[in-house]
């Protein structure tokens, strides 16, 4: 028997090389030396200042090894309640430093949803229907492009739109400048901006608006700079659009000065206006809608279709039987494609089981004479079957684990659907020397760990099969546990519970060419990263969340394929 277990170099020691003097717990020295500037560093175990103006501060995360820029608390981002566009709205305030003409570009595509939009708007204003051909609509979708603040802010409204969906509350205050005004959002954007200019002007840092990293060498940078915001970056047409007290304080961003604020960028303070905030959240009633009902009224203006030579996505949800996106390569959907009964005849790859897909092949007639319901007969007596046909939701704790028949039964569903995808319940397929094993897990199952690792254990050891060196990459619909997945320790789905409690499994990653794995479910949004390179089991190996959304059609995976291929070859010459 021969086994391919070796000693791999990890991605962080490789790049390490190549880095800025670097002390000891991390950080490149001349961000290090500022640890000892900030008295509360001192009572600060685990989130130091590294640097910080009036209203922001960059903080290092020693636990986890990671930066961060955040409000100091002073500066209120929104007057909007339950506002979640924050993100969205600093992203769109670096891409448009980036590629302002690009960025307006983004927005005149989208310029029939912005008309629906206004004309929502203005009735929550003035409880006046109008048309988008209306004067008012044509005045207000003008305006957006006569102040840049403003103009970021729909920019961010719209990547929000088109990851996840259409937005229905207080729409005036995002969309109608005359009401914007009075949320204090361009003032944290004025702000937002000058500091981070500031931070990418004097330290090794880029940034996209959401993550931040340090930036290691001047090939990064260039690789990088298409998203982020670094030193090198050109900003000056940009600058030529902002208003001029927004300029004027980017260009000294170095140089601590008090600038006049224009009156439409005028800064929310929380010392001044935090009780009255305080009191419209308290009074706020949640009024937003689903944003699958609103889907209808929108059209989507970006591409459906990819060359990806191999595309990962998953929890597509589609509720209107029409498949989301076209791809004429390999696919690897994970999962929980459709919530209607989509067929599809020519999409080609592989396919595993989420908990959507469970309920979706059901009938939806509850005759029990249905022919089609015969089918299903023999698992009317199991209560969780009985769950699953009226309320999904309350049964995905109770499913069964591992080669149940019925998945077997779903699996005969779904590539009636998908003729040319290979469904893989707790299978396999090699595909272009890649062996892919699809694993049925189609629900987090912290309380029956036990079990359900002892599952995980037993399959892959069968499918694995001792062929140790075939490049590997396990797909689920949910993680296998938390060291392979990309949800976050800070999400409320996140429970620390479940990790990887079995050694034999982590055996088996030593000694197996596994290079990575694949899961969807938790619906992390593309814009937070895709992927992620962990290090389990002595080895890295890359884990890839891909959620569907207008942006997001799909992960090309054959990048990080050929990464680990190369990785593999320069151990091998070692």
């Amino acid at each position: 028997m021969t086994s391919s277990k070796r000693k791999k170099s990890s991605l962080v020691e490789i790049q390490s090389t190549l880095s800025p003097e670097i002390d000891e717990i991390g950080l490149p020295t001349e961000l290090a030396t500022r640890l000892d500037l900030y008295p509360e560093n001192k009572r600060r175990p685990v989130n130091k200042t590294l640097f910080k103006n009036d209203y922001f501060q960059l903080t290092y995360n020693i636990k986890e090894n990671s930066l961060n820029i955040s409000s100091k608390g002073e500066l209120v981002y929104s007057a909007i309640p339950y506002d979640t566009a924050r993100n969205y709205i600093q992203r769109a305030a670096i891409q448009y430093l980036l590629y302002p003409e690009a960025a307006r570009q983004y927005i005149e595509s989208h310029q029939e949803n912005l008309k629906t939009y206004l004309k929502l708007s203005i009735f929550q204003v003035t409880n006046k229907k109008v048309d988008e051909h209306s004067s008012e609509v044509i005045q207000a979708y003008n305006a957006i492009f006569e102040d840049p603040l403003f103009e970021i802010q729909i920019l961010g409204r719209l990547l929000q739109h088109d990851e996840t969906g259409a937005l229905s509350a207080n729409l005036a205050g995002k969309f109608l400048f005359s009401e914007n005004v009075k949320t204090g959002i361009s003032g944290y954007v004025s702000e937002y901006l000058n500091f981070v200019v500031q931070l990418t002007q004097t330290f090794p840092i880029m940034t996209d608006g959401k993550g931040v990293q340090l930036l290691k060498t001047q090939d990064q940078e260039g690789f990088m700079s298409d998203r982020y915001l670094t030193l090198g970056t050109d900003i000056q047409p940009a600058l030529a659009l902002l208003p001029q007290d927004v300029k004027e304080t980017l260009e000294r961003a170095i140089v601590t000065t008090k600038q006049t604020v224009s009156p439409n960028n005028r800064l929310l303070l929380r010392s001044e206006f935090g009780k009255e905030l305080s009191e419209v959240r308290k009074k706020y009633v949640a009024h937003s809608v689903d944003p699958r009902e609103l889907e209808h009224y929108f059209e989507n203006v970006l591409p459906t279709e990819n060359n990806h030579l191999i595309n990962v996505v998953s929890d597509i949800h589609t509720i209107d039987r029409e498949f989301a996106f076209t791809n004429d390569h390999f696919n690897i959907l994970v999962g929980d494609i459709s919530d209607s009964h989509v067929v599809n005849e020519t999409i080609k790859g592989l396919y595993v089981i989420g908990n959507h897909d469970l309920a979706n092949v059901l009938p939806k007639d509850q005759n029990i004479e249905n022919e089609e319901r015969e089918k299903w007969q023999p698992f009317f007596k199991n209560r969780w079957f009985q769950d699953l046909m009226q309320h999904p939701d309350e049964s995905w704790s109770k499913l069964p684990i591992g080669n149940h028949v019925y998945y077997e039964r779903v699996k005969v569903e779904l590539e009636k659907r998908f003729p040319k995808m290979h469904v893989l319940h707790n299978n396999s397929i090699i595909h272009n020397g890649i062996r892919y094993i699809g694993l049925t897990i189609p629900v987090v199952l912290v309380r029956r760990k036990k079990a359900l690792q002892k599952f995980i254990f037993k399959a892959l050891t069968q499918l694995l099969n001792n062929e140790y060196d075939i490049p590997t990459v396990i797909v689920s619909h949910t993680p296998l546990f938390n060291e392979l997945s990309m949800l976050s320790p800070k999400s409320t789905a996140y429970n620390k519970e479940y990790n990887c409690s079995e050694l034999k499994i982590e055996k088996l990653f030593e000694e197996y060419n596994i290079i990575g794995a694949i899961h969807g479910h938790h619906h992390i949004p593309a814009s937070s990263g895709r992927y992620k390179m962990v290090t389990f089991a002595g080895k890295e190996l890359f884990v890839v969340c891909s959620i569907y959304s207008k942006l997001n059609t799909g992960f090309e995976l054959m990048n990080l394929i050929n990464a680990s291929s190369m990785k593999d070859e320069n151990l091998e010459i070692e």
